[in-house]
């Protein structure tokens, strides 16, 4: 029997349907659409009717913002129903199926979602078509029958047997090349006659899986064909780039490289090899392990040195994310993290930067076959954002660059740092009768051919066929990797790792060994019906593969089930250098290690480097105040707050600076700082930077790539990190090169301007990632290489961008200029780093800037936005010198009158800027600034002031009748959760004993046991913790609804009511947690009761998407025992990051709340008055209510993450940021 339900948003609460009618009148121009509601449509099989309707109310549905209905509503106008393609990963289902399962702690039952739209007013066929067309990628989804189910169960066709390509040895040339185009092979004609020589000498023909696997292996995306080129006859147009490849060549034959293939790979790499032999670079951490960037460094952990590991690695998804935006940007992410993941670090900061067109301009200008470029960017943007928010992922910096060039394939990097100690990491080549474990993930179709897809270049018909090219990330899956490999006695049984991208188990598994035997019939499945091909070349995300040694694999596998992870043993280690795939107990791929690795056919190519050209601003206007406007409303130059703020940036507990500084949380940093991941306290901290200007690049790559370095590394100085201990990585994008020797000399030139700018600073690149297809019909990308700095530093140096008090001298530090280049002389530079590095040490630097894209004029006027302090020019300075590029200087305000640079003027308390003999008032210039991208990315939205609430509990609890010196916290970690770190840190300094517990749901035995340890443990314990995260995604579309349902299992409840009623406890859900408290009924009531639409609840902001920044909040009533440190009217600053956080109730349970005094923490803005404004109410909650607790104050909720607090947290942001919420819980029970 299938059960449907249909759920809608009560009206004021359907955000989402709104915003998209708002993007359907506005965007398409459909004026006669009247109105739109938008169902969400659950099918269910594999339960009875009473745990159906049970689920009604605590699963699908919240009665206080939702309606639910059982047949389809009455309805005018047209309606449509859209449905994910099958295969593809719906977290929505996925997560309403777990939910089910932990009420029912039965089998997991199947469950479809649906989106239903009713449109309202009158459509044409041909409006209705647009707005499907619209809403409905085909990349990912379809139009859905609306029509009852009999069954969910779907048949699989028995899969046939992989094929054996009969014949294949005697294809002609021409037949060879109908052969590549009939199977949508990304080789060409050489590699396939190479594959086919290859087989002869076999004396057999290949099956398709063989061909499909080497397809893969030998990609542009999996083995950099483009980089491994060789170049045979290079032409060379400009005197500057000619010097630089002779001094290329020179170290050629200095490193006795002669005989090594003259190519870019080599080109990329040199510069690395060089600085080693002469002893620049140092502390590499080399090994066959091909993770990510590794360099060993000193960390203090609690006051002692200890030897750790850091990692870093940038990674594009540029093909996915253009023809999917969401799961394209969020398998970015996915796959950066993964990287120095499986060097078994804990990946804990992320940058993102991206190239988009112009998102302003109207959709009807869209070119055919692409998306429309404002719907790519805001849908990439929730995608990258939802993944690294459920992962539990500090972004601590997110820049767009925009340039029309992108429209031909837009560009999505993410950039990640990670770390570990030293001795987590054990690293051994497999030896024979090894076994290789899969863990993780299941396979299924998606991403057959993601490698093989983004090497080709991109054609009109791209959006038709991609269907499993492009996957869904499941995140919650990758965290519990991440904890798993977190954990020293997992790592130290991994011989060797890898991690599951492009070409799954065949390139995975297949790297691990020389030799391999594979049993495909082992690899866990998400359905049915995969054939070995599948199998064998699925990039199915969240997959890690591990060697282990045979006495190894048991154990191992014991403490994956602990984490909740699925561990199979799929293959050996063997002694024949071969990889060999079984399927159904026949070989299909059995190939030798030697052909493999020779990556295909020797490609060879001429090259061709034109002259390049001068890059000038043209900032529009004639006087500064025209041009000044100009430059802050430019697109590259405006905020972008609204587009940054969707990315949580404090997770972790350890960003140093928050994306935005100042009070008013407006100045963009120079750089993402924060924090290493250590268990404890400690100062060690990475900075990272990047650098790149595709305005310049374009003009001139040379110039433009030596450029972008030098810019990088500024960043680094700037923000108070030490040159001499940075690293490089670079992200290079290109066109597709084809043949024609033009195009190759664009990469060519560019790498050499990095080469040239890596031995000038003494700076190696020692990692990077290449992607070589940006091209569309006619369209290129601009040449593109950005160049990403990142150090180990001391978080007390660390210094940020915003200007901190009026009447501060302001000083330019400025390298000399190389006439023939125009770059900055390296020796300056240096010289120039090494003062102000040195005037940072001596705490003369109260904030400092790296000139950019519009030049001092710029740089001036965003390090007064975040305190709202003006500038004063003293220096005789022209406009056209305001505005002139000057990358590789620092502004400097200083703390007093050092000599140091050249003198521009000082900081006033008047927010103007005076220069030119012009006064320009800052308020202006900064409302052009935050205006201008707001149509695509908005975040602000003017409010009323509210009450402010001065209350105290009616009741409060009596003190414990028996006293505890360290109580014990239980903290529950269901799959989402991400905060179980920080807040056990937390409670461990407030002087308590965590325990964090595991919630395990692979099968309905664990979801018993779990409960039964949950129950335990409650039992045990004094205080309970929830702490924040995504739990089951936040899905089916409402948060904590994961928490909720496991809480309502009679024993949990059970042991809650005695904890409470019986034994004194305590407990605290922050975010998440709060969302769970509030579902359950413990606040505002003290107990697990049901829900009904007259209780309050926590639903979706008013903005319509997640909000991270800093808040100030005041303590609005005391009395509980949690709030017994704090005073009403206390402040502080704290971490907000969520998307359900706006606090709604009916009138009369308002009045009630503040009556009783539970409501505990309200918002308020910088004058500590209580308001509706969106800047310091980020979500829109009535009263501006932040936290309330029960009617004796022992349960505690709050949308504030008070945990993440720290030393040398948010240095650019004032305020108190310790709010000691956890000493009152545990002082409560010191008697």
């Amino acid at each position: 029997m299938v059960y449907r339900i249909y759920v809608e948003k009560k009206p004021g609460f359907d955000v989402e349907a709104a915003g998209l009618k708002n993007e359907l009148t506005s965007l398409l121009g459909i004026k006669e659409l009247s109105g739109l509601r938008l169902l969400n449509r659950y099918d269910v099989e594999g339960i009875d009717e009473e745990l159906f309707h049970q689920c009604t109310t605590t699963v699908f549905s919240e009665p206080p913002v939702d309606n639910t209905y059982a047949q389809l509503p009455e309805h005018e106008g047209a309606a449509f129903a859209v449905e994910y393609l099958p295969g593809q990963f719906d977290q929505r289902a996925d997560s309403a199926a777990e939910c089910i399962q932990l009420i029912s702690q039965g089998e997991r039952p199947l469950v479809r979602s649906a989106r239903v739209y009713l449109l309202e007013g009158t459509l044409t066929d041909e409006q209705v078509a647009e707005i499907k067309k619209y809403v409905i990628n085909p990349v990912e989804a379809r139009e859905a029958s609306l029509d009852e189910k009999a069954t969910l169960k779907m048949e699989y066709p028995v899969p046939a047997p992989v094929k054996v390509l009969e014949g294949f040895n005697q294809l002609s040339e021409d037949e060879l090349k109908k052969f590549i185009a009939d199977n949508g092979l990304a080789m060409d004609l050489g590699d396939i006659e190479f594959c086919q020589t290859y087989f002869r000498s076999e004396k057999r023909d290949p099956t398709i899986t063989e061909i499909k696997m080497i397809d893969t292996y030998w990609s542009d995306h999996c083995r950099h064909t483009t980089f491994g080129t060789i170049l045979d006859d290079v032409q060379i147009d400009d005197a500057v780039v000619q010097a630089a490849f002779d001094r290329y060549m020179a170290m050629r034959k200095d490193l006795g490289r002669e005989n090594k293939p003259r190519c870019m790979m080599d080109l990329a790499t040199i510069g690395a090899k060089e600085l080693k032999k002469q002893g620049i670079l140092k502390n590499l951490d080399e090994s066959d392990e091909i993770n990510a960037c590794t360099v060993k460094i000193k960390c203090d952990v609690n006051g002692k040195d200890e030897d750790w590991l850091f990692l870093f690695k940038n990674e594009t998804h540029n093909h996915p994310t253009e023809i999917e935006p969401f799961g394209g940007a969020a398998t970015c992410i996915g796959g950066a993290i993964r990287d120095p993941l499986s060097g078994r670090s804990y990946v804990y900061q992320a940058m993102r930067v991206t190239g988009a067109g112009d998102p302003l301009k109207p959709v009807s200008e869209t070119l055919p076959g692409k998306l429309p470029q404002r719907k790519l960017v805001t849908t990439a943007a929730a995608g990258y954002s939802s993944y690294g928010n459920q992962i539990g992922l500090a972004t601590g910096q997110v820049d767009e660059i925009y340039h029309p060039g992108y429209v031909a394939k837009r560009m999505e990097i993410g950039a990640v740092v990670g770390a570990t100690p030293a001795s987590h990491v054990r690293r051994e080549c497999p030896a024979p009768g090894d076994i290789i474990v899969l863990l993780g993930g299941r396979t299924g179709r998606d991403g057959v051919g993601g490698a093989t897809g983004s090497s080709k270049a991109h054609k009109l018909d791209s959006l038709e066929h991609c269907g499993a090219e492009v996957q869904k990330g499941n995140a919650p899956i990758e965290r519990k990797l991440q904890r798993l490999f977190r954990r020293e006695d997992a790592c130290r049984m991994i011989k060797r790792c890898n991690d599951f991208g492009a070409g799954g188990v065949s390139v995975a598994i297949g790297e691990l060994a020389d030799g391999l035997y594979i049993d495909l019939n082992k690899v866990t499945k998400k359905y049915e019906g995969l054939d070995g091909t599948e199998l064998a070349i699925s990039e199915s995300q969240e997959r890690m593969a591990v060697a282990l040694a045979p006495e190894d694999v048991d154990k191992f596998i014991a403490i994956a089930t602990e984490e909740n992870l699925e561990a199979t043993p799929v293959a050996k280690v063997t002694e024949e250098k071969r990889l060999n795939m079984v399927w159904n107990g026949v070989s299909i791929v059995n190939i030798s290690r030697e052909f493999l690795n020779s990556n295909g056919a020797e490609k060879h190519q001429n090259v061709h480097v034109e002259q390049g050209t001068v890059w000038q601003p043209q900032w529009s206007g004639i006087t500064f105040a025209q041009k000044m406007k100009n430059m802050v409303g430019d697109l590259n130059v405006c905020s972008k707050k609204g587009l940054s703020e969707r990315f949580d940036s404090t997770i972790g507990a350890a960003t140093v600076l928050m994306p935005f500084g100042g009070a008013h949380q407006l100045t963009p940093q120079n750089a993402m700082v924060a924090k290493l991941p250590v268990d404890g306290e400690t100062t060690t901290c990475s900075g990272m930077a990047w650098g790149y200007n595709p305005y310049l690049m374009s003009a001139n790559q040379y110039v433009g790539a030596r450029m972008a370095v030098v810019e990088s590394v500024t960043k680094l100085v700037a923000s108070g990190f030490r040159y001499e201990d940075a690293y490089l990585t670079f992200q290079e994008y290109f066109e597709r090169l084809g043949s024609k020797p033009e195009r190759w000399g664009k990469p060519l030139a560019a790498l050499l301007g990095a080469l040239d700018a890596q031995m000038g600073l003494g700076i190696a690149s020692i990692g990077g990632k290449d992607s070589m297809s940006g091209s569309f019909e006619q369209l290129d990308v601009p040449p593109t290489l950005v160049s990403f700095a990142t150090a180990i530093g001391k978080a007390g140096r660390v210094i940020s961008t915003e200007f901190k008090k009026p009447e501060s001298t302001v000083v330019l530090v400025r390298p000399i200029l190389d006439p023939e280049t125009g770059c900055p002389n390296f020796f300056s530079l240096k010289a120039n780093y090494k003062m102000v590095e040195q005037l940072i040490e001596e705490g003369m630097v109260a904030a400092a800037c790296s000139v950019g894209y519009g030049g001092l004029a710029e740089a001036l006027f965003k390090m007064g936005l975040g305190n709202r302090i003006g500038f004063k020019m003293m220096a005789d300075k022209t406009t056209a010198e305001m505005f002139a590029p000057m990358y590789g200087s620092i502004v400097l305000e200083m703390v007093s009158d050092s000599p140091a640079g050249e003198l521009l003027g000082e900081t006033t308390k008047d927010y103007t800027f005076e220069c030119c003999g012009e006064t320009l008032d800052m308020a202006e210039l900064q409302e052009i600034w935050e205006s201008k991208l707001e149509p695509v990315y908005p975040y602000r939205k003017a409010g009323a002031n509210v009450d402010k609430i001065n209350g105290r509990l009616e009741a409060p609890a009596a003190a414990p009748k028996i006293g505890v010196a360290k109580p014990k916290v239980i903290i529950p970690v269901f799959p989402g959760t991400n905060c179980e770190y920080d807040t056990a840190h937390a409670f461990a300094r407030a002087g308590a004993d965590p325990e964090i517990l595991v919630i395990r749901n692979l099968t309905p035995a664990d979801v018993t046991a779990s409960c039964e340890a949950l129950v335990k443990a409650i039992g045990e314990s004094q205080i309970v913790m929830l702490p924040g995260g995504f739990s089951g995604g936040d899905e089916p579309d409402g948060s904590a609804k994961f928490i909720a349902s496991f809480f309502r299992n009679p024993a949990v409840t059970e042991a809650v009511r005695e904890l409470l009623q019986k034994r004194d406890g305590l407990m605290l859900g922050i975010c998440n947690g709060f969302q769970a408290l509030i579902k359950l009924g413990l606040v505002p009531y003290g107990d697990i009761r049901p829900i009904t639409s007259y209780d309050p609840t926590l639903t979706f902001n008013t903005i319509g998407r997640h909000q991270s920044m800093l808040v100030r909040t005041r303590i609005a009533s005391t009395g509980s025992p949690w709030l017994s440190n704090c005073a009403v009217g206390d402040e502080h600053t704290v971490a907000i990051s969520h998307g359900e956080g706006r606090f709604v109730a009916p009138q009369n349970v308002l009045d009630e709340l503040v009556r009783n005094g539970q409501v505990a923490t309200q918002y308020v803005d910088l004058d500590g008055q209580p308001t509706m404004d969106q800047r310091y109410n980020p979500n829109g909650s009535l009263l501006a209510i932040e936290g309330i607790t029960s009617p004796d104050g022992r349960v505690f909720g709050k949308m504030g993450h008070s945990e993440r607090s720290g030393e040398y947290l948010y240095k650019n942001v004032t305020g108190d940021k310790y709010q000691p919420i956890f000493e009152g819980g545990v002082d409560y029970f010191k008697i």
